[in-house]
C-alpha cells in the first residue's frame, strides 16, 4: 500500500482550506427578486452541467432540487474560468480578471445568468468567498504553468482547480463539522488526478503535461515517449503505479462522505465512484490515454447506481 505523507502535501493544503473556511463575505449580496430571472439563470447553468460534464450532471441529479441547481450554478462559475483559460483568441488574463470581478460581485450584471445564479447560491449557502477566489487563482496556473517536478507540486493545482469545488460543494450539501474539510480536499485531489490520467494526449495536445516530471524519470520516461503516445512497459507500470496511488485518494476520501447531510451523500458518493470507474476503463485499453478518451457508459453507470446507494448509507 502507498502511504501517503501528511506532512507534505496533505498539510499544506489543509492550511489552504482553514484559511478559506471562515471567509464568508455575503453581507453585501441583496436577494434576487425577479423570480423568472433566477429561474432563467439556473437553468443555463443546468444546460451548461448536461453539455460538458455528464458524469456530473448524472451525480447531482440525484440531490434535492435546490440544492441540485445549486451545485450546476457551482459547475458553471467554476466552467466559465475553464473556458477563459483555454481560450485562444482572447486575452485570458484579463477576460479572467473581469470573471472574477462579476463573480464576486454583490451585484451581478443582469445579462449574466452564470453570475446571477452563482451569486443567488452564494448567498442562500453562504459559501466562503476565499474558496471561490483560490479555484480562480488555481485555473490561472494554467496561464503560465505547463509543467510540474513533483507530485506535492501537483496536488497544489488540483487543491485550487478541485478540492475548491468539494469545499464550496459541501456548504451547499451541508456538513456536520469542519472534520470534514481533509475529507473534501483529499476526494478533490483525487477527482482530479483521475482527469489528469485520462486526459494525458488532450492535454499534451493543448500544451500542457501534468504527470510530475520526477515521477516520469523514475520510470525512466521522457516528454518523447507522450509525444509519441508509446504504450510499452515502463508506461504500464507508471500507470499502474499512479492508479493505484489514485485509487487509495479515494478510499481515505470516501469515508468522509458520512460527514454530510443525508439528503446529499447518495449524489457525492456517485460523483465519486463513476469517476473512480474511469480508472478501469483507462486498465482495460492497457494504458491508452493518447488515442482515445476514457469514460464510463451510460448503461454502466446506471448499473452502478443501486450498489452506490446501498453504500452510501
Amino acid at each position: 500500500m502507498i502511504i501517503l505523507s501528511p506532512q507534505t502535501w496533505e498539510s499544506r493544503l489543509l492550511s489552504l482550506a482553514y484559511e478559506g473556511y471562515g471567509s464568508v463575505n455575503v453581507s453585501a449580496i441583496r436577494p434576487i427578486a425577479d423570480s423568472l430571472s433566477l429561474y432563467r439563470a439556473y437553468t443555463s447553468c443546468a444546460e451548461i452541467t448536461a453539455t460538458h460534464s455528464k458524469t456530473f450532471h448524472a451525480a447531482t441529479s440525484l440531490l434535492p432540487r435546490e440544492k441540485r441547481r445549486a451545485v450546476r450554478a457551482l459547475y458553471a462559475f467554476c466552467r466559465v474560468a475553464d473556458n477563459i483559460v483555454d481560450c485562444c483568441d482572447c486575452d485570458a488574463k484579463k477576460s479572467l480578471a473581469t470573471w472574477r470581478k462579476r463573480a464576486l460581485s454583490s451585484q451581478p450584471p443582469a445579462n449574466d445568468p452564470i453570475a446571477i445564479a452563482w451569486t443567488d447560491t452564494r448567498l442562500r449557502y453562504r459559501i466562503p468567498t476565499r474558496y471561490a477566489e483560490q479555484l480562480i487563482d488555481g485555473v490561472a496556473r494554467d496561464l503560465h504553468q505547463t509543467r510540474y517536478q513533483t507530485f506535492d507540486e501537483l496536488t497544489a493545482y488540483a487543491y485550487g482547480v478541485a478540492s475548491t469545488v468539494g469545499l464550496m460543494s459541501m456548504h451547499i450539501i451541508g456538513y456536520a463539522s469542519a472534520d470534514a474539510i481533509p475529507f473534501a480536499i483529499k476526494l478533490g485531489v483525487a477527482l482530479q488526478l483521475t482527469n489528469i490520467l485520462r486526459d494525458v494526449g488532450e492535454d499534451w495536445r493543448a500544451g500542457r503535461l501534468y504527470l510530475p516530471q520526477k515521477e516520469l524519470a523514475a520510470f525512466d520516461l521522457k516528454e518523447t515517449d507522450i509525444e509519441n503516445g508509446c504504450i510499452d512497459e515502463r508506461w504500464r507500470a507508471y500507470m499502474r503505479f499512479q492508479i493505484a496511488r489514485n485509487r487509495q485518494l479515494y478510499a481515505e476520501a470516501i469515508p468522509g462522505i458520512k460527514m454530510l447531510n443525508k439528503d446529499g451523500r447518495f449524489a457525492v458518493m456517485a460523483a465519486a465512484e463513476l469517476y473512480r470507474a474511469i480508472l478501469d476503463d483507462i486498465e482495460t485499453h492497457d494504458y491508452d490515454v493518447f488515442n482515445r478518451r476514457a469514460h464510463v457508459s451510460t448503461a454502466r453507470k446506471l448499473s452502478k447506481l443501486p450498489k452506490i446507494w446501498w453504500h452510501s448509507r
